[in-house]
Order: structure tokens, then sequence, then C-alpha cells
């Protein structure tokens, strides 16, 4: 691989910006801009957990995906556990997906286990992640392989503090906020122990509403559209001319 290395050049997939815009986003009705993040985040959280019957005062943590081990799903109700057990009963869950049998089952035999702090829906709905996206605090990616990603993007698209493993396109894309100019967070390993970590710092971090607004206008600021793919691309092409 060293010696094919010369050989390749990486460029990250765009999302539609026009489709992805919490200003405009026909899903919900709570719209917000990058100068009205706070409240419109607010407005569209207070919808998500009045329907799904969460403590609108803990920070809202989500899982939006596919329910298998590429996308480390099968770690989900063991860390949601330890979280409840080891940091408290500090934040909320709310798990949107399908997949594998196995885990969607233990997912839902968990909300038996709920005091208003967790729950999931099982499935596939459209419009349900886009108000995720625009109503949660943060997004859970413990992904064991993940070329690119998409959900991180829309994620910082939203406002919604990204909280992923550091691997492949989730490290290209989300820089944790402890280093300069950072606005996610990361961990190393797609275990439940270090998926935990990320969710105890995730608590901290909501509990600091001024470094919270901080990152949210920074995520917010990003340039992850098509249009710019496209100049990586041209720029590539103009390299190999």
């Amino acid at each position: 691989m060293m010696f094919e290395k010369g050989k390749c050049s990486g460029i990250l997939n765009g999302i539609d910006t026009a489709l992805w815009d919490p200003a405009t986003d026909p899903y919900f009705e709570h719209h917000y801009t990058i100068d009205t993040v706070d409240e419109g985040k607010q407005r569209n959280k207070v919808q998500l957990c009045e329907r799904f019957g969460l403590d609108l005062k803990k920070p809202l943590i989500t899982f939006i995906g596919r329910l298998v081990g590429e996308k480390g799903a099968d770690l989900l109700p063991q860390a949601i556990e330890d979280s409840f057990y080891y940091i408290g009963r500090k934040m909320n869950f709310l798990v949107l997906g399908s997949g594998s049998p196995v885990i969607e089952g233990r997912l839902q035999a968990m909300k038996g286990l709920s005091r208003g702090d967790y729950n999931t829906y099982i499935g596939y709905d459209e419009g349900l992640s886009h108000q995720m996206y625009a109503g949660a605090d943060f997004i859970l990616m413990p992904s064991r392989v993940e070329p690119c990603g998409l959900n991180q993007l829309y994620a910082l698209r939203y406002g919604t503090v990204p909280v992923v493993r550091n691997t492949g396109g989730l490290h290209d894309t989300v820089v944790d906020y402890g280093d300069k100019n950072g606005y996610g967070i990361r961990f190393a390993h797609a275990t439940v122990g270090d998926m935990t970590h990320g969710i105890w710092r995730s608590v901290e971090l909501f509990q600091q509403p001024m470094k919270m607004q901080e990152i949210r206008s920074r995520m917010m600021r990003l340039d992850f559209s098509w249009e710019a793919s496209v100049r990586s691309y041209l720029d590539l092409y103009a390299s190999i001319q």
C-alpha cells in the first residue's frame, strides 16, 4: 500500500445544501439560521421531547441509521445502560433506525427502563430524521467502518454536535472540540467504554452553554456542499494536466 499511496487522492462526499437546510427544511416548522440556531433548535427539541416523552432539560443524544455492526449499533444498548449507571441519568437518548432483529429487540426492550430519558423508533422515517437533526444536541456515530459518512455532515449543517469514532471520513470531517478550532467529540475505539466516555464528554459540554453556542456557530459555517467537492475534483484534474 505504501507504494500505491502516490496514485490515490481522497475527496469527500458533499451534501445537497438546498435539501439539507435548517432555514427552509419542509420536514419541520421551526426553521433557523446560524444567527438563530439556539432558539430554533430549542423549539424543535421541545417537539421531539413531547412526542417521545423525554426530559427537555437534559441533553438530547441521538443515533440515526442502520442498526448493524458496521455502524457500531450493537454497542448502543450497553453503552446507553452504562451511561445511565456510571454518569447518572443526566441525558436523553433517542434512537431511529432498523436492521439487525437482535439489536432492534434489545433497544425496544430498554423502553421499559426509561425514566423519561430514553426512547426508540424502529423503522425508516425521513421526516423524523430531519426533525432529529434539528432538535438534537448530539448525534452518536460509533462506526467501525466509515469511508466518508453523511450523517455527521447533516448534523454539522444543523448545529448538532457529532460524537464520532475517530475513523475514516469521520476523522476527516470532525475536529475534536478540545483541539484548535474544534467542534465535535471524537473517541478512538468502537467499544462500549470509549463511546460511554464520549457521552460523558457530551454531558459536560452541554453544561457549558457559551461553549455550545460557540461550537454551533463554528459548525454551521463549515462548507461540506457538493460545490466544495466539485472544486476539489477540478483542482485534482488541473494538477494532473
